[in-house]
């Protein structure tokens, strides 16, 4: 009898962990840019979803391998709170951004793409969250490794350089929407900065440095 495999799609149509070779397919088949790899374990694969694909592909698969297995966070991170990062492919260029609970790694929110700046996605991530513990009642901080959106959620304002043309257009009527909630809402959430160099990537990172 074969053994069992479980099969990591961290870049698909549906990323997720999968008990069959026909089902991870399904996922990766013409989706450009696919990343997945099999495991032995479930444990293994649900780790390995919660972290960069960088971690267990590519040239430096083993050696990042290694770490994200034996490191732990420090005890002065907050396990239950929520990570924001944001994506872009080129600056400006398609943009994303995301919120992932700490302790669980589950994937609470995620937009984009949508052309635009990293740091527009790293403001809009960092409101994205606020408004949403505030609409479910939820007492947690925010990890943000933007100093800039920080500052820019801070002062009620996204103080971007992007052009306002047909084609953002869109993305700016998102910006306007979330200086309005800023502006016309009360918050008790702290926001915090993510110490890159001391605790490794945000759990929010989209793992594509």
């Amino acid at each position: 009898m074969a053994k069992q495999k479980f099969y990591v799609v961290w870049e698909g149509v549906t990323p997720g962990v999968y008990t069959s070779w026909t089902d991870c397919q399904l996922q990766i088949k013409g989706y450009e840019g696919a990343k997945y790899k099999s495991f032995d374990t479930r444990e293994e694969a649900e780790r390995a979803l919660s972290a960069s694909p960088y971690a267990y592909i590519g040239k430096n698969a083993k050696k990042k391998n290694e770490k994200i297995s034996s490191d732990l966070l420090p005890p002065s991170v907050i396990d239950n709170s929520l990570a924001v990062d944001a994506a872009c492919s080129g600056n400006p260029g398609p943009m994303e951004y995301r919120g992932v609970h700490i302790a669980s790694r589950q994937e609470i929110f995620h937009f984009g793409p949508m052309k635009g700046t990293n740091n527009i996605g790293e403001f809009l991530a960092i409101v994205h969250g606020l408004a949403l513990l505030k609409q479910k009642g939820f007492d947690m901080p925010i990890y943000s490794d933007s100093v800039n959106a920080i500052s820019w959620v801070r002062q009620k304002k996204c103080k971007t350089k992007l052009p306002r043309n047909e084609e953002t257009e869109a993305l700016f009527q998102l910006i306007e929407r979330a200086e309005r909630w800023l502006s016309t809402n009360t918050y008790t959430t702290r926001i915090l900065k993510w110490e890159t160099k001391e605790w490794g990537e945000i759990p929010a990172d989209f793992g594509r440095k």
